[in-house]
């Protein structure tokens, strides 16, 4: 390896690192303090960077909540999900993408109860960022039902709009909160009250 690439490498993982340790701090602070506005100064003592290095590495308030969301997704299994909801057969697919969905939410769930607290208080950079991430959820049930539809295993009495619809309805996280928070369910009975639901209304 020349020197130059061996630099190189070494600056991009130094860029990475300091990636991580803002998202990590970011992270941190919506755990101890969920009742608060996220301070950017705040995030950039914790990941022990200059204030200027964290808006040089997300480009803004809203980049930096953007990237957060991607990253709880990452985190949380968002690549599972993505290969539970390719299978085949459209009614393996819906299994398989409620099971992963809610396997992604548990796993950070106090993290994202407070992002969507906060979307409300703040619309430009939270709320955006929430809403991304629903728009992406959105487009793969508004897929799945297509899926669905194609195969003919919708009820001959449900409409592919109605079928979107329950998907983006039992796939949301306050779906999944009411379950395993509200009513104490475990996480399997959880991930089989979703899915039970969602054959019994959609499904032949």
């Amino acid at each position: 390896m020349t020197t130059r690439k061996y630099e190189q490498r070494l600056r991009a993982e130094s860029a990475q690192e300091t990636r991580r340790r803002i998202l990590d701090a970011v992270f941190q602070r919506l755990r101890e303090a969920p009742s608060e506005a996220v301070s950017i100064d705040r995030i950039a003592r914790m990941a022990r960077v200059a204030r200027p290095t964290v808006y040089l590495v997300f480009g803004s308030r809203a980049g930096l909540f953007d990237a957060v969301g991607a990253e709880l997704l990452q985190r949380g299994g968002f690549d599972r999900m993505l290969q539970a909801s390719a299978h085949p057969d459209a009614r393996e697919a819906l299994r398989g993408a409620i099971h992963a969905i809610v396997e992604m939410y548990a796993a950070h769930r106090d993290i994202l109860r407070v992002l969507a607290s906060m979307a409300l208080l703040d619309a430009a950079a939270v709320g955006g960022a929430v809403q991304r991430m629903e728009q992406g959820r959105a487009a793969g049930m508004a897929e799945l039902a297509q899926r669905l539809d194609e195969q003919e295993t919708l009820r001959p009495d449900v409409t592919l709009d109605q079928a979107t619809d329950l998907l983006w309805l039992l796939t949301s996280f306050d779906s999944f909160d009411l379950l395993h928070t509200g009513r104490t369910l475990p996480l399997d009975q959880t991930v089989t009250t979703l899915i039970s639901t969602a054959e019994r209304s959609l499904c032949r």
